[in-house]
């Protein structure tokens, strides 16, 4: 009985301390890493290397503890789970995800939403030198050779081939035009970046022709318009149901958000409330 135990015991401690090699953390996490490009722009070559370089391919302490991939700290603004442990200095606080797949998301957030590192979203999608580059002069890292040790990661194991899966996955979009005559393509899981590029359209036009900023991640399957909404609907009332905001009733029936507002004497920035009724073609009296 002793010895069975013995194996046992033998056998879970030879899984715990199983590593993860190069090649399966990126079998493992490549389309989680397209799915964040797409939606928020970080080139899947620079998330997939700095995933593998700050957890050690999976293998790190904070990644096995805590699902941390990407060594973010909790930082002023965070309100979730944390684990500590020593690093720049003693028992310092990091934050600890539910999953890794949430500390994917998390890396994603904390780049786009941060305007020290919002020069980088001006650079192609595949100019992996310069996001390498740039994070390091935005301050993620103090290493000076971290520019360097991405751009090999991403070298070594050809990384740089999921910068374009974009491209090759979701194909030329489709022109279609809304009830409201307004031009616009579903986004396919594709970042506006890559749309505004495909129909030569300026990423600031774009933003403007969907009411949106820089900081709001696109849905799968989200409609993109490529023209200016218009002042008024194609029918007279829409009752707000749950789940909508102002901006999205706006898209769900091209009109200008600025128009839907003025409408319905709105304050800019409000939530609306499921079974009110807003007035989409006259102006409410």
């Amino acid at each position: 009985m002793k010895l069975y135990l013995l194996a046992v015991f033998i056998l879970i401690q030879s899984f715990a301390f199983a590593t993860i090699t190069p090649e399966q953390y990126i079998e493992l996490y490549k389309d989680d890493a397209i799915k964040e490009m797409y939606e928020y722009g970080v080139p899947a070559s620079i998330t997939l290397a700095q995933g593998m370089l700050e957890s050690n391919y999976g293998n790190s302490i904070l990644a096995q503890q805590a699902n941390n991939h990407f060594g973010i700290k909790c930082h002023s603004d965070w309100t979730g789970a944390t684990y500590h442990m020593d690093d720049d200095s003693k028992n310092e606080c990091f934050r600890k995800y539910n999953d890794v797949l949430e500390s994917y998301r998390d890396h994603s957030v904390f780049l786009k939403t941060r305007s020290r590192y919002a020069a980088l979203f001006a650079l192609k999608i595949t100019d992996y030198q310069g996001w390498a580059a740039g994070l390091k002069a935005a301050g993620y890292a103090t290493n000076p050779k971290y520019p360097q040790l991405l751009t090999n990661m991403i070298e070594r194991y050809g990384l740089q081939q999921y910068d374009t899966s974009a491209n090759v996955m979701a194909g030329v979009h489709e022109v279609l035009l809304s009830k409201n005559f307004v031009k616009y393509v579903n986004s396919n899981g594709s970042n506006l970046d890559s749309i505004a590029k495909e129909f030569q359209i300026s990423l600031r036009q774009l933003y403007k022709y969907n009411d949106r900023n820089d900081t709001m991640a696109i849905g799968l399957n989200e409609p993109v318009y490529l023209q200016p909404k218009r002042r008024k609907g194609t029918t007279d009332i829409y009752v707000v149901a749950l789940h909508d905001s102002y901006w999205s009733i706006s898209q769900k029936f091209a009109i200008q958000l600025k128009h839907l507002y003025k409408k319905n004497h709105i304050v800019p920035g409000s939530d609306p409330v499921v079974g009110e009724t807003l007035y989409l073609r006259k102006r409410k009296r």
